[in-house]
């Protein structure tokens, strides 16, 4: 699809210490505003374990660097003029900040060095893994490939659904139909494309558009005041595009939907239906049995293979001469006139 091969991808450089503050991690900040302009350059985490023993030829210190129950211990088992040269051999490098798990306690002397140094100490009652976990994810996230694609994003029966087609086509006012019909609202116009773990695209609305939407003739309406807080969402996975496109009699549809057919956003493949419309056409209840059939799918039925089963079968009847079967889907026609 086109106007997918040449999206700009956006992708932050940095990050500055301060935004660690949001994270589901739950840092306690212990030494408060300190250091909190210093830039987070990746997303990794490094456990300086060996440079705390004095080996700092691998010391990955661009990094966050994580202290856990083993360097909290190795330090412990030092005395304190040791404890002070162990970690000054840490400020010679330009560290973003530290991260204390387990809700250890570190000495006052150290935490004075890191202050001098300009370098944020956060804390958490997590254990190391958990900690780890919701730091990479939340570090993952800030660090992740975006693009901007232009279309209607719609949760409809739990199905993230990208309407996509020429400008003016009604992708908005579909939209509209299936709000005023139970589903949710992502994001209108503006859909902000997030590439997470290399394989799921996650949607998004932008700061300003957020849920209003331009229905033309009508003007800018705001959805979560008109139909209410069900009837939007913040965030869904990409899983299915619709590209809604007038119809036209020397194009080719599918008519069987025996094969699949597929598009690339970011190098992650996402299904695609090409939906011809014309006036008349009920695309609100089409797009419905779309997210329903993809749930099907999902769960392991394929309405297009079992027909061709059930085909193949009726032509292999047919070509057996001692076959003898009512066409009918019933054997016998009782006397039920309703």
């Amino acid at each position: 699809m086109e106007q997918f091969k040449n999206l700009q991808i956006m992708q932050k450089d940095t990050i500055p210490v301060a935004l660690l503050k949001n994270t589901p991690a739950k840092l306690e900040n212990l030494n408060p505003g300190v250091g909190f302009d210093n830039k987070i350059v990746n997303k990794h985490l490094h456990r300086p374990q060996l440079a705390l023993a004095g080996y700092v030829e691998l010391f990955n210190f661009k990094c966050v660097q994580f202290f856990g129950n083993t360097e909290i211990f190795y330090l412990e088992s030092l005395t304190i003029e040791k404890r002070i040269e162990s970690i000054s051999k840490l400020l010679q490098f330009q560290i973003p900040c530290v991260v204390i798990t387990n809700n250890h306690r570190i000495d006052q002397e150290i935490l004075e060095l890191f202050t001098k140094s300009n370098i944020a100490v956060f804390r958490t009652n997590f254990p190391s893994t958990k900690a780890i976990s919701l730091l990479s994810e939340f570090l993952d996230d800030q660090f992740v490939e975006q693009a901007t694609v232009h279309g209607s994003f719609v949760d409809v029966y739990g199905v993230g659904i990208l309407l996509i087609g020429k400008s003016g086509i009604g992708k908005s006012e579909i939209t509209l139909d299936l709000i005023e019909r139970g589903h949710r609202l992502v994001a209108d116009d503006i859909v902000m494309i997030s590439k997470k773990q290399d394989t799921t695209l996650m949607g998004t609305g932008t700061n300003l558009v957020q849920h209003f939407m331009e229905i033309r003739g009508l003007g800018i309406i705001d959805v979560r005041q008109m139909f209410g807080i069900r009837s939007i969402r913040f965030q869904k996975r990409l899983e299915l595009i619709v590209e809604l496109e007038d119809w036209s009699n020397s194009a080719e549809y599918t008519r069987t939907g025996l094969e699949d057919s597929s598009t690339e956003i970011m190098n992650v493949e996402i299904q695609k239906v090409k939906l011809p419309i014309f006036p008349g056409k009920n695309v609100t209840v089409i797009t419905e049995v779309i997210a329903l059939n993809y749930l099907l799918k999902t769960y392991g039925y394929n309405a297009a293979e079992k027909f061709s089963e059930k085909l193949t079968e009726q032509i292999k009847r047919k070509n057996n001469p001692n076959a003898h079967e009512d066409d009918r889907i019933v054997n016998y026609m009782q006397g039920d006139t309703e």
